[in-house]
């Protein structure tokens, strides 16, 4: 049996095997929990209403490069064959490091992609997820990234033209905050509200010398101020776990548990934590 939620099927059947996507995360209704979709193929499972019950998910020992298709026996970038990884521009160093760009120097792997994708509006954001945090996105990816990082804030801060230049103005902002999510702190709970706008007032007034020089570089309307209000996010999660465990499919192939909780890309069972998108390409059977 299944249900449509959405517009996607969502699957009751007790048995589905599919090759992992990162999971489907969206917010909730007013109110109300995020909402966590499990892509496996074809197959999509509500996790939300697993909630609780026992879940169990079992490696196949198969890999499917999520580019290509082809079988790898290792995955590369979280989901990419070796072939793939080097030649994809979404698989290079730019990408990480955005204020690496080359595409000026005429050394980008697919000029064309790059022009789709890191050609177009970028936010720079405050969030909390672990404690405060810088962090990047393209804007049709607000609030996709927020939650894929479980902050329980957010708040957008600046607007700019290209990814080079979301780079540059987050390694500015990284002298005086970090930009990585300490993901067992966010994952035991541990995590205090801030007043995300406050902190936006006094990170622009120190770093106003360096906006401006990036601003003289490309030019006065390419970096933009904006006029937001914090976001918050509230997970499905049960119980937190007072130890992290972290499973790991290529150690142990089959994870199994009780569902406590859903925040991040991580399930949060009984036994131990799994962060799913580190899994993306591996066919695993769920029931």
């Amino acid at each position: 049996m299944s249900a449509v939620i959405e517009g996607e099927r969502i699957e009751a059947a007790p048995v589905v095997q599919g090759c992992l996507s990162k999971m489907a995360i969206a917010p909730g209704e007013p109110g109300g929990p995020v909402r966590y979709t499990l892509r496996a193929g074809e197959h999509r499972l509500d996790l939300n209403a697993r909630l609780g019950q026992p879940l169990e998910l079992s490696w196949t020992g198969a890999i499917a490069c999520t580019h290509c298709g082809r079988a790898t026996k290792k995955s590369f970038a979280q989901g990419y064959c070796y072939p793939c990884f080097k030649k994809l521009a979404q698989c290079d160093t730019c990408i990480v490091k955005p204020e690496t760009c080359h595409f000026d120097a005429g050394t980008c792997r697919e000029p064309e992609w790059a022009e789709k994708h890191c050609f177009q509006p970028h936010v720079i954001y405050l969030a909390n997820s672990s404690g405060l945090k810088v962090g990047i996105t393209r804007g049709t990816q607000v609030p996709t990234r927020w939650l894929d990082q479980g902050a329980i804030q957010a708040l957008p801060i600046l607007t700019v033209e290209t990814r080079q230049q979301s780079g540059l103005v987050e390694v500015l902002f990284k002298e005086e905050v970090a930009d990585r999510t300490n993901w067992r702190a966010m994952l035991k709970g541990e995590v205090e509200a801030l007043d995300l706008m406050a902190e936006r007032d006094r990170l622009l007034a120190r770093l106003d010398g360096g906006l401006g020089q990036l601003r003289e570089r490309f030019g006065t309307d390419t970096i933009r101020a904006l006029d937001e209000v914090p976001v918050s996010f509230d997970y499905p999660v049960l119980e937190f776990p007072r130890k992290i465990v972290s499973h790991n499919f290529d150690k142990q192939a089959r994870v199994s548990g009780t569902l406590l909780g859903l925040k991040g890309q991580y399930l949060i069972l009984d036994t131990g934590v799994i962060n799913l998108r580190k899994f993306t390409g591996y066919e695993i059977a769920v029931s």
